[in-house]
């Protein structure tokens, strides 16, 4: 992590549409509390287990929330883009984080000490509300994303996987190619199958011309295709 105060030059996002639930002296309550930091590619911003001591706001760039599982096998169960907020879940529950936060791409982070947060959060009845309803709707995604982990063949959860990171990171100035760079591995982790199998399937999506693969570059060439592929009619 490289601590810069100039990294404040990146907080065109901030407070962003995470506290606009607050009021403005809350608002600059907080915004005079943060720390900006820059966190280079393969950085961790905090580790699961660790304890928390504030909340994390992407300005810019890319992050993935990993989970360590049987055998230390990594399963990603959220990816995060500028705007976003994490670490709120544990810091209110008081509990260790359940997740590791890595950076995808040099990303540069607001810190806001839990102190402070949660003295805003409990004398703002409208930023609670706004809270709840994140951790709410955060809580229904990973409700629906164990369902069709359960009931959901690899193939169409790996369709579902490219739509997923189109919708989070965008496109690039193609208009076709997926707006991030993972590994192969990385995508297994998303889809919650083997490295072996993710493998195959792209093969066989590009085979079938639904996608085309650059390297680790993704370019999405049948988008209509690739959403029926992954039987999204719910």
């Amino acid at each position: 992590m490289l601590s810069d105060q100039s990294a404040c030059r990146f907080c065109k996002q901030y407070p962003g549409a995470i506290f606009t639930a607050a009021t403005p002296e809350h608002i600059a309550e907080l915004a005079a509390a943060k720390q900006c930091a820059v966190y280079k590619k393969g950085q961790d911003i905090f580790q699961e287990g660790a304890h928390p001591y504030g909340i994390y706001i992407i300005n810019t760039g890319k992050v993935k929330l990993s989970h360590s599982g049987d055998e230390g096998r990594e399963q990603i169960i959220r990816l995060v883009k500028p705007g976003d907020m994490i670490g709120y879940k544990a810091l209110i529950s008081n509990e260790p984080y359940t997740a590791t936060a890595t950076v995808l791409e040099e990303s540069a982070v607001c810190f806001i000490p839990r102190e402070v947060f949660l003295q805003v959060l409990q004398k703002d009845t409208a930023l609670s509300l706004h809270m709840m309803q994140i951790v709410t709707n955060e809580l229904r995604r990973a409700e629906v994303k164990i369902t069709h982990l359960a009931q959901k063949p690899v193939r169409e959860r790996l369709a579902e996987t490219l739509l997923t990171l189109k919708e989070t990171y965008g496109l690039e100035a193609d208009d076709q190619t997926i707006n991030v760079t993972l590994s192969r591995e990385e995508i297994a982790n998303l889809v919650g199958t083997a490295t072996e199998s993710a493998i195959r399937l792209l093969s066989e999506f590009r085979k079938e011309k639904v996608i085309d693969l650059s390297g680790k570059k993704i370019r999405i060439l049948q988008l209509q295709k690739l959403i029926h592929m992954a039987n999204l009619q719910d």
